[in-house]
């Protein structure tokens, strides 16, 4: 009997299930609620705020601060980078905490502190949007929005008294909005002097720390501590108003602003080599600072004359006196074709005494390689006298009229060679007329005339050029005349001179 009860009840299962099954599936696929409904399809313009942080929780900036530019093209560049940005990073990273460690190792008695391994992941971080100000002043001004859910792998390996521990941060997180300045902006590589940078709100971090293989941030209480403690810390250092002044290079050698005045007389050359195949040289001499752009200086032509006189005098101005040399070029002029260059020399201003004039007669070699075998012949020599005056800093203010503003006296450690007079060219607005939307400016000072380029098809044009004068004396009386004037097509008509 309980052979035959125990067959049965398999059988009554295995049927039970069965019809269930089948009922529950007719039940499943012929049975539709009634009150289910088709989704309504409406455009996202038609939601309000609560259903948009519904179906996205994580709007980027760009979509709701208009402030705020979209730079996708600056997430595919770091993502394409990543893995090599990855391992200069890492590679970096090393080596500024190499002689942090091996200062503590031995204050601490470390074996060592290795890092096995490295890396920050596959992951790059993305930009939100970034913010761009724009100011009157010689900077750069950026706010991006940076956010790094990476997969980094940082293990430490600490060894000591024959035990040895491991740290290792996984999955850390960053959310963060600094704002960075680059300031002052120069015309040297890489354009800006320093960088500063600073948070205008905490930041978000998340991390996971596993020591000797357990989770520290499990243990209940520690996370929400840890995570507390470095925002605070982070924002105590780098919360705006402070920031981290990162110097990139001197301003003062960035700008290279004028320092001081290089007086050059060139008074004679003698035994110069000869150039022209039917009679002499025609010489003359060309000068100027290295390291500077500005068109190199001439003297005359003396026709058919090996040995020259010139008695010519020239003003330079100097920016860097340590670095700066004066290069002096004789050439043999040519009425038709290149000019043939008879020899060339330098005197570095580092070599000169302030406020002394130095007599100097330079052999001329063929090129400045100290390797070229070519400048063992002799060329002739080269007789000149330099005189070096740096500006001198003025110790009180300007004293001028209360009416006219008009300068009674120049102020006091004026040099009394005079200086250099630095006019900047801004901008100009609204210029007047309809055909004159090619303006530049014409300066004419004590008989010199400068130019700033040409702004095609502007009526608010912005230059922001700078010029020197070089002045014998202080310009107490001179005047400045300065012209706006609009480039005439190519035809000639419509040219305009507007006088400011």
């Amino acid at each position: 009997m309980g052979f035959f009860s125990a067959v049965l009840g398999f059988f009554g299962f295995g049927v039970g299930l069965t019809l269930g099954l089948g009922i529950g599936y007719y039940l499943f696929i012929y049975f539709q609620p009634t009150d289910v409904k088709h989704p309504v399809i409406r455009p996202l313009v038609e939601l309000d705020t609560k259903s948009l942080e519904y179906m996205l929780p994580e709007i980027p900036l760009w979509i709701k601060n208009p402030d705020f530019d979209r730079i996708d093209w600056l997430n595919k560049f770091i993502e394409t980078m990543w893995p090599y940005l990855d391992k200069a990073i890492c590679k970096m990273a090393k080596e500024i905490a190499k002689p942090i460690i091996a200062e503590n190792t031995a204050k601490y008695k470390i074996d060592s502190v290795e890092f096995e391994p490295l890396t920050l992941g596959s992951l790059p971080p993305t930009f939100q949007g970034m913010k761009v100000y724009t100011t009157d002043e010689q900077e750069l001004i950026m706010e991006p929005s940076v956010k790094w859910a990476g997969n980094p792998n940082i293990t430490v390996v600490v060894k000591a008294y024959g035990l040895k521990a491991t740290a290792q941060v996984i999955d850390l997180q960053v959310f963060a909005l600094p704002r960075i300045t680059l300031k002052p902006l120069v015309p040297s590589f890489p354009c800006f002097a320093k960088i500063l940078v600073s948070l205008m709100e905490k930041p978000h971090v998340d991390f996971g720390l596993k020591l000797l293989g357990a989770d520290l941030m499990a243990i209940p209480g520690l996370f929400g501590f840890v995570q507390e403690t470095i925002k605070t810390q982070v924002a105590n250092m780098y919360l705006w108003p402070k920031v981290l002044e990162v110097q990139i290079m001197d301003p003062a050698k960035a700008q290279k602003k004028p320092v001081g005045i290089l007086y050059v007389n060139v008074v004679r050359a003698v035994k110069l080599t000869k150039k022209d195949l039917l009679g002499k040289s025609d010489p003359y001499v060309k000068l100027k600072l290295t390291e500077d752009k500005l068109p190199s200086k001439k003297t005359s032509v003396k026709r058919s004359n090996l040995n020259p006189e010139w008695n010519e005098e020239f003003k330079l101005v100097v920016k860097d006196p340590e670095s700066q040399a004066l290069e002096l070029t004789v050439y043999d002029w040519e009425q038709v074709g290149k000019h043939d260059r008879i020899g060339i020399n330098v005197i570095p201003l580092k070599d000169l005494t302030p406020d002394e004039t130095k007599s100097v007669t330079l052999n001329l070699l063929k090129s400045m390689d100290a390797n070229d075998p070519a400048n063992e012949k002799f060329r002739g020599q080269l007789t000149v006298d330099v005189t070096y005056k740096p500006f001198k800093k003025d110790d009180s203010d300007v004293e001028t009229s209360d009416e006219s503003g008009v300068i009674e006296k120049a102020p006091d450690g004026t040099p009394e060679g005079g200086g250099l007079l630095v006019v900047i060219v801004h901008e100009a607005q609204d210029v007047e007329g309809k055909h004159h939307t090619n303006p530049y400016v014409r300066i004419l000072f004590k008989g010199e005339e400068r130019k700033t380029k040409h702004i095609k098809k502007n009526r608010d044009p912005r230059w922001e050029q700078e010029f020197e004068f070089v002045c014998g004396e202080p310009p107490i009386n001179e005047k400045m005349q300065v012209e706006v004037m609009s480039r005439p097509s190519s035809l000639g008509i419509h040219s305009k001179v507007l006088v400011l």
